[in-house]
C-alpha cells in the first residue's frame, strides 16, 4: 500500500509510519516541522493551514505521489492552548478542508484523526456516548474536531468520498515527549517526577481513557486494510483501550515505575477540558477485530523506559 500522512512527524504519525515501512509499505509524510526521531520515511515541509487553491496533484503547488489512502493527523492538538489561541481552532478545520479537497480531486479514500473530545464533558448530561452533539462541546478545540467531522460527512455525501474516522483518547508512549513544542501530560510527569520535582494534577476526580501508541497503530493500520481493501467505506469508530484511570493513579504509575515517591499537588480542571471519559470500543472490535492489549500499568513502564532511554542517547549525542 501507499499511504500519505498529514502530520507525519508527531508522535502517531512517526510510529504508524516505522510501523507500515516494517510491514514494506511506502510512506509520504507532510509536516510542518521536523521529524526530531527519525529520517526513514519521505515527507515535505509544508503548513497545511494557509488558503490554498484546488490542486488535484497536491496541495498549495506541491505535488504529492499517488497514494491509495490519505490519513489526515495534522491539527493543533492541546485542548487549553486552542483556548486562549482560538485562530488555531480555524487552523484545524483549515487543514482539514485542504485535505479533502486532495482527496475529493483525487479520488483517495481520507481517514481522520477525531477525539473523544468531540463528546464533550457527557457524564454531565443524560446521552448515548456514541452520539457527538455540537451542544456539549467544551472548547475551541473539540469544535475544530466537530467541524472536521461534519466536513468529512459531507464530502461523503455530496461527493461519494469514502472515510473512515478514528476517535482517539489520551493516546501515549513512544516520541511522545517533545515537550518543547507541546506539554503532555505523561511526559512532563516523567520528567518532573525523574527530577524530584512535584506535579500539579488539574482535576483530581478527573478519569480518563488512556490508550498505548501500540495498541493506537493496530487499531490504525487495521483501519487503513479495510478502507484500502473496500471493506469500510464510512465508519466512525472509537479506538481507546477501553478502561478509565484517574490522573492520579497515572502518577503514582509513573513514580513507582521511576522507583521515585511522587509529590502530587491538586488544582481544579482546565477551561475547556474533559474531566471523564471510558470508551465504548465495540465498533473496533467488531468492525477491525481490535483489542488493546496494553494495559495503563504496562503502558506506563514501557513508557518511562524509552523516555529514560530517549533522554540518555541526547546526552550522549550532546556529550
Amino acid at each position: 500500500m501507499r499511504v500519505l500522512i498529514t502530520g507525519s512527524s508527531g508522535q502517531i504519525g512517526t510510529n504508524l509510519a516505522l510501523r507500515l515501512l516494517a510491514e514494506g509499505h511506502e510512506v509520504f509524510g507532510v509536516d510542518n516541522r521536523v521529524n526530531a526521531w527519525t529520517d526513514q520515511f519521505r515527507y515535505i515541509l509544508q503548513d497545511l493551514s494557509c488558503h490554498y487553491p484546488p490542486n488535484p496533484a497536491g496541495i498549495g503547488g506541491v505535488e504529492y505521489p499517488k497514494v491509495d489512502v490519505v490519513l489526515h493527523l495534522a491539527a493543533h492538538a492541546k485542548v487549553h492552548q486552542l483556548v486562549l489561541q482560538p485562530h488555531r481552532a480555524l487552523e484545524n478545520v483549515i487543514m482539514s478542508y485542504n485535505v479533502l479537497e486532495y482527496c475529493r480531486h483525487t479520488r483517495t479514500p481520507i481517514i481522520f484523526s477525531s477525539s473523544r473530545e468531540v463528546y464533550g464533558d457527557i457524564h454531565r448530561f443524560n446521552t448515548v456516548e456514541e452520539n457527538a452533539d455540537f451542544a456539549y462541546t467544551e472548547s475551541t478545540y473539540s469544535a475544530s474536531k466537530i467541524a472536521g467531522e461534519a466536513l468529512i460527512y459531507s464530502y461523503a455525501r455530496c461527493y461519494g468520498l469514502p472515510y473512515l474516522v478514528f476517535r482517539f483518547s489520551n493516546v501515549y508512549g513512544r516520541y511522545d515527549n517533545d515537550i518543547e513544542r507541546m506539554e503532555r501530560v505523561i511526559p512532563l510527569f516523567i520528567r518532573r517526577i525523574a527530577a524530584g520535582e512535584s506535579v500539579t494534577i488539574n482535576g483530581p476526580d478527573k478519569v480518563l481513557d488512556f490508550t498505548f501508541v501500540d495498541d493506537c497503530v493496530e487499531g490504525i493500520v487495521r483501519g487503513i486494510k479495510a478502507v484500502v481493501g473496500g471493506r469500510i467505506t464510512g465508519d466512525t469508530i472509537n479506538l481507546a483501550c477501553g478502561q478509565g484511570n484517574t490522573l492520579g493513579r497515572m502518577a503514582e504509575l509513573v513514580a513507582s515505575a521511576l522507583g521515585k515517591e511522587a509529590t502530587i499537588n491538586t488544582a481544579p480542571a482546565l477551561v475547556g477540558e474533559v474531566t471523564r471519559y471510558v470508551a465504548n470500543i465495540a465498533q473496533a472490535r467488531e468492525l477491525l477485530g481490535y483489542e488493546p492489549k496494553v494495559q495503563l500499568e504496562e503502558g506506563i513502564r514501557r513508557a518511562v523506559t524509552w523516555s529514560l532511554e530517549w533522554e540518555k542517547s541526547k546526552s550522549s549525542m550532546a556529550d
